[in-house]
């Protein structure tokens, strides 16, 4: 029988006067000031709307940012995701555990119960921010970290988004941290990736990507069957020792057999050799190809397995439960929670039969 966890419950409050302000325009990113208060202890907060379309659903996702005290769990910065659209709410945080389970850096996700000036608001994914806390909380060198804000973030000069030549290689990122220097080398980099010759690729290329964590995130994209993630849904994240670029997945709810509106995703939708300009090129090289090839054999008889995910599937599922049923925007769906494990379990099941096939089709 699956363990249930009781869900930490953070209570929420903002003044009406602020309220009003955030739902007079909701595509405004600025905050406004909160109370959060967390196991008896109060925090002032910065509070505003988060994501893109998103913010048109019901319940509103939230990005809080603490200045007294300053800091919260290590982080200065975390979000709240409503995860609106998945009927299962584990989506994301199912995920981001297996982006750690073959070793690919990821985000901390748990989950939470809101309040927000007494009424309840639901179960929330807290989300931690890709920041320099995210780096310093790992002990990981201090580097640049560039978000994929749209589908321009495709290690290409042409743009995914209008299939014309990008007036700037900036275009779809958003930088976190770093300096201009940074941008100037990420520039470099997506100008390399497109003009270094076939027969320097395999060479030169490890001179801006750790390969293998960039197979291994591959992997996590193809196995999840994130249609997004190669050209969005990502941080680039560039280790200041080494110099190598590394990526870290963001906003995975699309996932294990659902679409971004929640909608079936057939498990055969997504092709093992991915999308986006680098990805082609990496797998052109043969060596990289059998690297892949040989890593995809590993997790789908590892890490992608229902023996090896069904425990924490139903772990989650019996833990968020009680408190569905206490959230006003999903109590009258329980039915359609309670049948998404195995949902779930069957897209593994189809998932794992389309690799098995795909993968010996890799020369």
């Amino acid at each position: 029988m699956a363990t249930i966890e009781k869900l930490p419950e953070y209570r929420l409050f903002i003044h009406p006067f602020d309220v009003n302000e955030l739902r007079k325009d909701i595509w405004i990113d600025d905050p406004v000031s909160a109370k959060l208060t967390i196991n008896g202890k109060k925090y002032e907060v910065d509070i505003a709307y988060r994501g893109s379309h998103i913010r048109d659903f019901p319940k509103k996702s939230y990005q809080i940012s603490f200045y007294k005290p300053s800091t919260y769990r290590n982080a200065n910065v975390l979000h709240l995701n409503a995860e609106y659209k998945d009927p299962s709410f584990i989506r994301n945080k199912l995920s981001f555990d297996f982006f750690n389970a073959i070793g690919c850096l990821a985000p901390k996700a748990r989950f939470v119960f809101l309040k927000v000036n007494g009424r309840n608001e639901g179960v929330y994914l807290e989300l931690e921010s890709v920041d320099e806390r995210f780096l310093a909380n790992r002990k990981l060198p201090a580097g640049s970290i560039f978000y994929a804000v749209d589908g321009d973030a495709n290690f290409s000069l042409m743009s995914d988004l209008d299939k014309e030549v990008k007036k700037s290689l900036a275009f779809g990122y958003e930088q976190k941290c770093g300096t201009q220097e940074d941008t100037d080398h990420l520039h470099k980099m997506i100008i390399d990736i497109n003009t270094i010759s076939r027969d320097d690729f395999e060479k030169e290329i490890a001179n801006y990507i750790n390969v293998d964590k960039y197979l291994r995130w591959l992997a996590g994209v193809v196995f999840t069957q994130n249609f997004d993630g190669f050209v969005h849904n990502y941080a680039l994240y560039r280790n200041k020792e080494n110099g190598l670029y590394e990526i870290i997945p963001w906003d995975y709810d699309a996932t294990w057999g659902r679409d971004v509106n929640g909608k079936e995703m057939e498990s055969d939708y997504l092709r093992v050799t991915g999308f986006n300009t680098l990805t082609a090129r990496i797998l052109d090289v043969k060596t990289f190809r059998n690297q892949y090839k040989n890593l995809l054999k590993d997790i789908v008889n590892n890490q992608f397995t229902v023996d090896y995910l069904k425990p924490k599937i139903e772990r989650m599922h019996a833990s968020l439960r009680p408190y569905v049923l206490l959230d006003p925007y999903k109590k009258d769906s329980i039915d359609r929670f309670d049948k998404e494990p195995d949902y779930i379990l069957n897209y593994i099941e189809g998932r794992t039969a389309f690799i098995k096939r795909e993968v010996e089709l890799l020369d």
